[in-house]
């Protein structure tokens, strides 16, 4: 049986002090909390016993297996910890469900977590090790949408190509495409290694310093799961659901996510969005967030060590305004 690595939580305390929380003793509200991203529960479990003994935490996920290993880890909370099989740009449609009109605080830890890496079967790694038993998978919930591998034998040339430049930022993506529309007229793109083959022969990243496969599978990773879409919506649904005094937590693994991250929390605390040179606002649009971190927040060397997947990691955080009278 193969032994399952859990996803280690990054800047845990960081995320839990941006996210104002304290145990729940002498106040009138109990702290309801959002993990958009369940994965393991390693978040979930520290903001539980943050807001003991009332505080309730509702995750989401939707990966299936994250669901039911975070369902075991969290099981001593009892009714404290809902769990739900969701995408967290669901994250209102879920809260109106739940009959929940306002929360505390949401987290959302995106990317990938180290089990969903570790576990060759899920198809996000790209490794000589596992390639050649790597499926071209890579969907956070399995049961949902198009794997990698149907999105290489069904994409156009240039939607490969749009793909490769716009999430992989990947130099060499006309030609890559072009490989991969040649290669599958021979023979489908199913694992990994079929994969590293064709970027291999087609020269793309030769004399790099790092592996061209990384910008190549996170640009798929992206694309089979909507990964940007997803985070603009979740974003947007976070802030819709935040309280008054409400605060929001976001840790980005690449420049992609964060951009947006940074984007969304900027525009919120702007508000108007009437052009510059126009002396008086006619859209109406208040400011909804007062940003807590000017600049993301990185992990120090100590935790890089004891988990080098933090090394990329970036935490933005914001705290929700209150309605104007």
């Amino acid at each position: 049986m193969q032994q399952i690595n859990l996803h280690q939580p990054v800047l845990l305390e960081s995320c839990l002090e941006h996210m104002g929380l304290h145990p729940d003793v002498g106040h009138s509200d109990a702290p309801i909390v959002v993990d958009g991203t369940l994965g393991d529960g390693g978040h979930a479990e520290a903001i539980l016993e943050r807001t003991a003994p009332g505080g309730r935490l509702i995750g989401l996920d939707r990966d299936p297996d994250a669901l039911s290993i975070a369902g075991k880890r969290l099981e001593r909370f009892g009714e404290r910890a809902e769990i739900v099989h969701a995408s967290f740009r669901d994250l209102g449609e879920v809260l109106l469900r739940l009959g929940i009109p306002a929360v505390h605080a949401v987290l959302l830890d995106l990317g990938v977590s180290s089990r969903q890496i570790d576990d060759p079967d899920r198809g996000f790694r790209f490794g000589e090790d596992t390639a050649e038993v790597c499926p071209l998978d890579m969907r956070m919930d399995p049961s949902a949408g198009l794997s990698a591998a149907e999105l290489l034998a069904s994409y156009s040339s240039p939607a490969l190509e749009q793909v490769l430049r716009e999430y992989g930022e990947f130099p060499g993506a006309r030609r890559l495409a072009r490989a991969i529309i040649d290669a599958r007229r021979e023979e489908p793109l199913r694992t990994a290694a079929d994969l590293r083959r064709v970027i291999r022969a087609a020269g793309i990243g030769r004399g790099r310093k790092h592996d061209p496969a990384t910008l190549v599978f996170q640009a798929l990773r992206i694309a089979v799961n909507d990964e940007l879409g997803a985070l603009d919506a979740g974003l947007i649904a976070a802030v819709d659901a935040l309280a008054p005094g409400g605060r929001i937590c976001v840790l980005a693994y690449h420049s992609l996510e964060d951009r947006r991250v940074k984007r969304c929390f900027v525009a919120e605390e702007k508000g108007c969005v009437c052009p510059p040179a126009q002396p008086v606002c006619n859209c109406g649009r208040l400011p909804r967030l007062r940003r807590l971190t000017r600049r993301p927040i990185s992990a120090d060397d100590d935790e890089i060590r004891r988990n080098p997947r933090a090394r990329s990691a970036r935490l933005r955080a914001a705290i929700r305004l209150p309605e104007a009278a």
